[in-house]
């Protein structure tokens, strides 16, 4: 290690000329001797004197048999071997083995040798107290208290405040946020002057990096490409898709034909895992998904319209939203208007191949879907009040789900890294933070993000931040306690257990169903048989005992008299 001292002195004494003179010595102080003060002390001579304050005890030492260790290394040859068996000979060895195991002399030897090899086991097995043996476990650490707080602001720059329908994280890190802002209300008209969107620098909330700003419809839907900073891809108001490049400015550098693009608004795009890394999907309300190359936008790759095998009108399903999991390239997932989430894949030969899986998710428009990144069988959808979370293996209900919200869940989106965290944005302006392994009837954490509603959210790759945006046109960026973005060494192994026991129980719950309804279809179907047969008199006994049920009696009774309060009051009207 090297060892420095620096001496410091001011510039005006650094190089000043020294200057001697001659000078005499000077008494500094003198003090005198005071014989009388020699009288107050008595001269003693010198004397030796020893003492010995406490009584001599003789010692001894006493100490267990000291083992002697000796390091040394042993060089291990398989040895021993006749000279007549070639050891590296295998028949020759088995052989070998199998006569001396024959042998009457084999197991007395092999119980001695036992014993001095037990009292070596027993040595190695000896616990040193000062030992560390758990060094690889880390500590207990202390219960952080859930929290978040809102970090930075990033207001809608344009006079008329618009919502904001989407929310893209850059992908180098997440030191850019894109932002579309687009009123989707019923036949409002659009303002030409209001049509642009921003690219925010997380650090700079005062001004936007990059102002898009399309021709003559705004950006319903921003995603940024998922390796180049600078390319991302837009879905329109008027149905149109656009592609940018950040380096190249405000315009769109490649937009779609009107003839061959979507009808409708574009509610969603996605980037592919191809081998281009060019392509992409996307969806809107007109039912059709289209599948394009960015350097091609005059003609779509490939487009499958969404119908609904159960109506005869053979209408396709108005899409909401989408989902693509890299890890599972052929497939994705789409909510409908409807309710239903439809599990596609691309591979399919025929339309009803490719729409081969159905849940009845919601009673309302599937908001959003996502897989979970750790559980890909997994995934999270938003709808009707609530949150719900399904299994690819249960396909008539979700394994678990929230109770049903006062205000509406507009969106949502599990965190990339604590598997068991996942975030809703609901109406009244509060952001939910839900841990399922913690608790499942009510959410863990709940922050009041604004007082408008929120219109959707974007987690961070990181899982400590979530941008959050509104129908005023506001991004607040909410960071995160460090407990709600971390996962212990236990979690996926308790989340594994949850999700287990949940699909166990959903398919228990699914065959006892079953068996309900084919008994059912059975009985009824033996009624339809005496009714062909019988006369209906037959039949009153069913009638008279569905009638002596007091549920449904004060049911009927309720029911009657709503209606006659109804038409009393249509008669004073009158």
């Amino acid at each position: 290690m090297e060892l420095q001292y620096v001496y410091q002195k001011k510039r005006a004494e650094f190089g000043r000329q020294c200057i001697f003179s001659d000078k005499g010595p000077d008494l500094i102080d003198n003090y005198a001797a005071n014989k009388e003060l020699g009288q107050n002390y008595i001269l003693q001579d010198p004397v030796s004197q020893g003492s010995q304050c406490g009584p001599i005890l003789a010692e001894h030492e006493l100490n267990t048999t000291r083992a002697n260790f000796v390091n040394c290394g042993i060089n291990h040859i398989e040895g021993g071997w006749p000279k007549d068996v070639n050891k590296d000979d295998e028949e020759q060895t088995k052989r070998y083995r199998r006569k001396i195991e024959k042998d009457d002399a084999y197991n007395p030897i092999i119980m001695q040798l036992c014993k001095s090899m037990e009292n070596c086991v027993l040595q190695n097995n000896s616990i040193n107290i000062y030992q560390q043996y758990f060094s690889d476990i880390e500590a207990t650490p202390l219960v952080e208290k859930s929290s978040a707080r809102t970090v930075n602001v990033y207001q809608d720059q344009c006079h008329t405040k618009r919502p904001i329908n989407r929310i893209s994280w850059s992908p180098d890190g997440g030191t850019k946020l894109a932002v579309t802002h687009c009123d989707l209300t019923f036949q409002k008209p659009t303002n030409i002057d209001g049509c642009h969107s921003y690219l925010w620098e997380v650090e700079n909330p005062n001004r936007p990096l990059l102002i898009f700003t399309p021709r003559a419809t705004p950006m319903v839907c921003l995603e940024y490409h998922t390796k180049d900073v600078n390319t991302l891809v837009s879905g329109h108001l008027s149905g149109r898709i656009a592609v940018w490049d950040a380096r190249k400015g405000c315009e769109p550098v490649q937009r779609s034909v009107t003839d061959i693009s979507h009808r409708e608004p574009v509610n969603c795009v996605l980037w592919i895992n191809a081998k281009s890394g060019l392509e992409f999907f996307s969806t809107s309300t007109d039912g059709q998904v289209k599948w394009w190359d960015a350097r091609k936008l005059s003609e779509p790759l490939e487009t499958l319209e969404l119908m609904s095998p159960s109506e005869t009108t053979q209408r396709p399903m108005s899409a909401c939203s989408l989902e693509y999991e890299p890890t599972i390239p052929t497939r994705f997932m789409v909510g409908t208007e409807k309710g239903v989430i439809i599990s596609c894949n691309r591979k399919g030969k025929s339309p009803s191949e490719k729409m081969a899986t159905r849940y009845m998710a919601h009673l309302g428009p599937v908001l959003a879907i996502q897989r979970n990144a750790a559980y890909v069988k997994n995934f999270l959808t938003i709808g009707d009040w609530t949150a719900r979370i399904w299994s690819e293996d249960c396909k008539e209900s979700s394994i678990i789900w929230t109770c049903y919200h006062r205000d509406q869940l507009i969106d949502g989106g599990w965190s990339p890294t604590r598997v068991s965290v996942f975030f809703t944005a609901r109406s009244d302006g509060t952001l939910d933070v839900w841990d399922i392994l913690q608790q499942q009837k009510q959410a863990c954490l709940g922050i009041k993000v604004s007082d408008e509603s929120l219109s959707c959210l974007r987690v961070h790759d990181q899982g400590r931040l979530v941008a959050v945006g509104n129908v005023k046109g506001t991004t607040n960026l909410v960071q995160l306690s460090e407990n709600l973005s971390t996962s212990s060494k236990v979690d996926r192994t308790l989340l594994t257990a949850m999700f287990e026991r949940e699909n166990k129980r959903e398919k228990i719950l699914e065959a006892r169903n079953r068996e309900i309804r084919l008994k059912m279809k059975t009985k009824s179907t033996q009624v339809i048989g005496v009714e062909s047969v019988c006369h209906l008199d037959n039949l009153q006994p069913f009638a008279v005992n569905i009638a002596k049920d007091p549920g449904v009696r004060t049911t009927e009774d309720e029911f009657f008299n709503t209606i006659a309060k109804g038409e009393d009051k249509e008669s004073i009207k009158e």
